[in-house]
């Protein structure tokens, strides 16, 4: 599965409707943010008018919704609008609200949905952070709530709902994409037990609630508005739920949850687990001291910076640093190239496609140079302006040379080329995203 771009908003779209808690109006805005921004609430009601980011360590409130706070400043009930945006692919935007708690809407995530709809969607330059989960991830509370996430090539959600005494247990089991998101989780509807919300109506704890944005279950019968839009509408609302929660990790994740009673209090706490074991697979990857000044690396040094191996490490040594933008590698083209079995039995000629991976290889290495990159691995973007002028033969010594044009943010930019015998034989302008590993 390829790492896909980062995605935010194409324009401003709003939608008005009334809080949950409070009963209030509230008008809510979602604009695009720039790359690597992710979700941040906005309250514009306040006089310095606050940012919040929907991260995990923000989170001050678990128990019916999720809470967000940094210091005083506080929005509620945050799950069905990350949710939506989370589901849609889209990982930027700035959520601007005049009140403390989005509009509940039908108590689905359908009405943000055909908010981002009508923004539109448009991918960034940078790629996405995407946390590839390699071994099982668990935890359970006392209640009989737990996650676990497995290995798996996409984003899985798998969801058993039990309801007091085994009443409404349900499944639901979907990949989550943006299409299956909008038809199969973002209509699921917010659901109560009597007995739960009975004393908080008494209280006047959720004035905005009505038979119109939730689904009310007494004993065995069903109390809403409408029939059910699901005969398994509370896994998926759940779902919808563990979505939203799973993203104030704040990584796209690549692996199937399966989870059995969750609820606000476990999906955060799963948050929490993603956030700090992707922080310690980062730091089993040491940085390497790349040389700042000018000198040179052998192989051992540069497959400490390079994870490539084996046939595809193509870089033998760098010779050469000048200054902070360029410098010069070598790889000796030999008869033992797996490659040349293949191309071309009786003419042996090295592949144009990895002449271009040996410079993408150097430029990787000379755009890790700098201190905020050390401990990165560079991914290939595009290739411009490539031409391949001679043909590469067993016994040549390829001298690769690569100059920085530009670094801008984690997307640097490179022109490179090959030499032999002091003749160009090949070239091109390289782009790539700088991530963590």
């Amino acid at each position: 599965m390829p790492i896909p771009c980062q995605r935010t908003l194409a324009s401003s779209a709003s939608l008005e409707g009334t809080s949950l808690h409070t009963g209030e109006k509230v008008t809510l805005t979602m604009k695009p943010a720039p790359a690597n921004n992710g979700i941040l609430f906005r309250r514009i009601d306040l006089p310095d008018q606050p940012f919040i980011p929907a991260v995990v360590d923000n989170v001050q409130q678990v128990e019916r919704a999720t809470t967000i706070a940094v210091g005083s400043v506080k929005v509620h009930t945050v799950e069905h609008v990350i949710s939506a945006l989370a589901g849609m692919g889209v990982d930027n935007a700035i959520i601007e609200m005049d009140a403390n708690e989005p509009p509940i809407g039908d108590g689905s995530a359908k009405p943000y949905v055909e908010c981002i709809k009508k923004a539109g969607v448009e991918e960034q330059e940078q790629l996405s952070s995407v946390f590839e989960v390699r071994e099982p991830i668990h935890i359970e509370v006392g209640d009989g709530s737990l996650i676990t996430i497995v290995p798996d090539k996409a984003f899985r959600v798998s969801c058993t709902q039990v309801g007091p005494d085994g009443r409404m247990t349900q499944y639901f089991s979907t990949e989550i994409t943006p299409e299956t998101y909008e038809r199969e989780i973002a209509p699921a509807r917010t659901f109560v037990f009597y007995e739960d919300v009975e004393p908080l109506l008494e209280k006047g704890l959720i004035k905005g609630g009505s038979l119109e944005n939730a689904v009310v279950v007494r004993d065995d019968s069903i109390l809403s508005k409408e029939p059910l839009r699901y005969e398994d509408e509370f896994a998926r609302h759940k779902i919808l739920d563990v979505v939203g929660d799973l993203m104030l990790s704040g990584k796209r994740i690549m692996g199937h949850v399966i989870c059995v009673k969750p609820g606000h209090g476990p999906n955060t706490e799963m948050a929490r687990r993603l956030k700090k074991e992707f922080g310690q697979m980062v730091a089993m990857t040491p940085p390497v001291n790349i040389p700042t000044g000018e000198g040179t690396l052998d192989i051992n040094e540069v497959m400490q910076i390079l994870p490539h191996r084996y046939p595809f490490l193509l870089l033998d040594r760098i010779v050469k640093f000048e200054g902070d933008n360029k410098c010069t590698g070598v790889k000796s083209v030999t008869i033992n190239e797996p490659f040349f079995q293949g191309h071309f039995p009786g003419h042996p000629v090295m592949p144009g496609v990895l002449q271009l991976e040996a410079m993408a290889q150097l430029a990787s290495i000379m755009l890790l140079r700098k201190p905020e990159n050390q401990g990165k691995i560079g991914y290939f973007m595009s290739a411009d302006k490539v031409k391949f002028r001679k043909p590469v033969m067993p016994g040549d010594t390829l001298f690769i040379e690569g100059e920085a044009l530009k670094i801008k943010s984690s997307i640097g930019h490179a022109k490179c080329r090959c030499i032999v015998n002091d003749t160009v034989v090949s070239e091109g302008e390289l782009k790539f995203s700088l991530l963590s590993r």
